[in-house]
């Protein structure tokens, strides 16, 4: 239904601006107009559009809490009787009932024979308040096209109430923008303060057990939890370093071969091809980690290990030996496969913006290519080249499916890359996953740990700036 009085919306505005452009040129003969016509029309589609979506976001705000006040009002006794969980349910099975579906065999008479009659109610309340908003959208679209019309004359400012308009609306985005972000920080914040009641800050940050199963209710047997984080700042460093240590080097090099070395030819086949990579899903990067990368590199070391057995090396040997899929290194290699492109198109774009005044005064001076690229292009893109390079470490840092299904959800305190880790981020996926208490520290640990993943992430924010401040050179 929504989309029949959209579709309405849209020829009554077409009209407007058609009808306002129309008459401000009837109305500008022989006479000095402010704005074009075109600006009138645009001003008259406003005060249609503008008051009639406002109207439809309020009747769908607005429709589902009269929805509930007009059904209850004309409840029957049956029905008002019962518990609110059943009643609940009552109401849901009759909207089900409503829109054609079949009904739930759990109820008996009489509110059995009371399902049918309520759903035919809730359809008619529900049919009149969709029919209201979109009669009410209508008429406040007309209404602002009147008094849009009426406001067409040739002294009228249309351009500058037009730009007012654009203003405020640039003004409402930024605004949600800005307070979006303040609620997603309130609610981290809100939540985190109550975890921090329950569990000092201090073993939070430095506390080396991390193992937040606890006992939910006062007769069930459980641990007391520890939510020492250390470990899990660990693996996520880690997993970290290992992509970084990946994708750097290869899209960094990447990108200078593009852009300096590789033919018109060869550049514009490479470059969407590297660039699809950042269009893979991340789970498919976990498929190919667990089922590919982690076997492969399992084989490996186990071959190794036997191949040490028995020698000096034999301890080590034994280690590798035992090596399994699920290891720091296999997450970390396919998340770097994974972030060169976010290096490599950056970089590209970067060093592609460097003035070539600058390669042809190198090539002056008699360097060649490659000293060209050491000595003018790499300096002079540097604060780029950082800003993409730490934009990649905030996206590993905040990858989860990877690290799921390639390095496994055991909390250890290690920096062996062939152990089994995990990250900040899987612990919050666990933490919130299926039936949660909001009042145990359990789940309240999750708000904490994304706390501290935001503060991280503002510090890596606050350095990239630092970077490109300090090193900025302006060119001509």
């Amino acid at each position: 239904m929504i989309w029949i009085y959209l579709l309405i919306l849209v020829a009554l505005s077409a009209a407007a601006f058609l009808g306002g452009r129309t008459l401000a040129r009837r109305r500008a003969i022989g006479a000095k107009p402010h704005s074009r016509p075109g600006q009138h029309g645009a001003y008259a589609l406003i005060w249609v559009a503008a008051p009639a979506l406002l109207v439809l976001i309020l009747a769908s705000v607005f429709a589902a809490p009269l929805q509930r006040q007009l059904t209850a009002v004309g409840t029957p006794d049956a029905v008002a009787a019962l518990e609110p969980f059943r009643r609940d349910a009552f109401f849901a099975d009759a909207h089900r009932v409503g829109r054609g579906e079949a009904a739930l065999q759990i109820w008996e008479r009489p509110l059995a024979e009371q399902l049918p009659v309520e759903a035919r109610r809730m359809v008619r309340i529900e049919r009149t308040l969709s029919w209201g908003g979109g009669v009410a959208a209508i008429l406040a679209a007309i209404l602002g096209g009147l008094f849009a019309l009426t406001q067409i004359k040739p002294q009228t400012r249309a351009r500058n109430r037009v730009e007012g308009w654009i203003y405020g609306a640039l003004f409402i985005c930024s605004a949600i923008a800005v307070l979006t972000t303040l609620g997603i920080i309130a609610s981290l914040a809100f939540d985190s303060f109550r975890f921090f009641q329950k569990v000092p800050v201090l073993d939070f940050l430095f506390g080396t057990q991390w193992s937040p199963q606890i006992a939910i209710r006062a007769d069930q047997v459980g641990s007391s939890g520890a939510f020492g984080a250390v470990p899990l700042f660990a693996g996520t460093l880690l997993i970290m370093v290992i992509a970084m240590c990946v994708a750097a080097p290869i899209g960094l090099l990447s990108a200078i071969y593009l852009s300096e070395y590789a033919g018109r030819t060869t550049r514009a086949v490479i470059k969407p091809l590297l660039e699809i990579l950042a269009g893979v899903p991340t789970v498919v990067y976990g498929f190919f980690a667990a089922l590919t990368v982690g076997p492969l590199l399992r084989v490996f070391f186990n071959e190794i290990g036997l191949f040490l057995i028995g020698g000096p090396l034999d301890g080590l040997g034994q280690y590798l030996a035992l090596v399994q899929n699920q290891m720091a290194l296999t997450a970390g290699a396919v998340m770097g496969i994974m972030l060169i492109p976010f290096v490599s198109s950056l970089s590209d774009d970067i060093l592609n913006a460097v003035p070539q005044s600058l390669r042809d005064g190198s090539f002056a001076m008699g360097a060649t290519k490659s000293e060209t690229v050491k000595r003018v292009l790499l300096p002079a893109a540097l604060p780029g080249i950082a800003g993409a390079l730490l934009l990649a470490v905030s996206r590993a840092i905040g990858e989860t499916m990877i690290v799921t299904m390639a390095a496994g959800l055991a909390a250890n305190l290690t920096f062996n890359p062939l152990d089994t880790v995990t990250t900040v981020t899987v612990q919050i996926v666990t933490l919130l996953t299926g039936d949660q208490e909001f009042n145990s520290a359990k789940t309240l640990s999750a708000f904490g740990l994304g706390l501290t993943l935001f503060l991280v992430t503002l510090m890596l924010n606050i350095i990239a700036h630092r970077i490109v401040q300090t090193y900025r050179e302006q060119y001509d």
